[in-house]
């Protein structure tokens, strides 16, 4: 299933993604790819969601997929058509996020995703809806992204008690 979501991310991305302009939103693409690997290392073992493989070599090697394919394309197809008007932009946000949480509603029907440390689905949503404005923001203001996503971390770490990597 994780294959499958990876496959069709990058059938989307050659259909709807804006590839004449591709090195615009690099750099944000670079962000949430490594942010999503830097959440990783930090609370290896207690994690606030788990993925579950299928064909893929274990839990690793799914988080890798996640991070380096499936969300920087799918960043890319979300910044590809992002819309200038502020209305317009918290409605796209939202489309997005309605996206993520249904993928992730299937996967975790279909046990290729659990949760942790507290965290339920419907924390998934609210998330994503952080996510997508705090890329939308990196797009535009980088810098009052990664500030606004150091609070984020330390709020989740905080919030659902996770012991993160430095402190053993």
């Amino acid at each position: 299933m994780h294959v499958a979501i990876a496959v069709l991310t990058i059938m989307a991305s050659f259909k709807w993604g804006n590839w004449k302009n591709w090195r615009e939103y690099h750099a944000s693409m670079f962000f949430i790819a490594t942010g999503g690997l830097l959440y990783e290392y930090i609370v290896k073992g207690n994690t606030l969601w788990k993925f579950h493989p299928d064909f893929l070599y274990g839990q690793e090697m799914v988080v890798i997929v996640y991070a380096v394919i499936t969300m920087p394309i799918s960043i890319f197809l979300f910044l590809s058509h992002f819309p200038e008007r502020w209305f317009q932009r918290l409605n796209y946000i939202l489309l997005w996020s309605g996206i993520y949480i249904s993928v992730e509603w299937i996967l975790y029907v279909f046990g290729r995703i659990s949760y942790q440390n507290g965290w339920e689905i419907w924390y998934s949503f609210l998330f994503d809806i952080v996510m997508f404005s705090v890329i939308a923001l990196h797009q535009y203001k980088p810098f009052r992204a990664y500030i606004i996503s150091l609070f984020i971390i330390i709020f989740l770490i905080s919030s659902f008690d996770v012991p993160f990597k430095f402190m053993k």
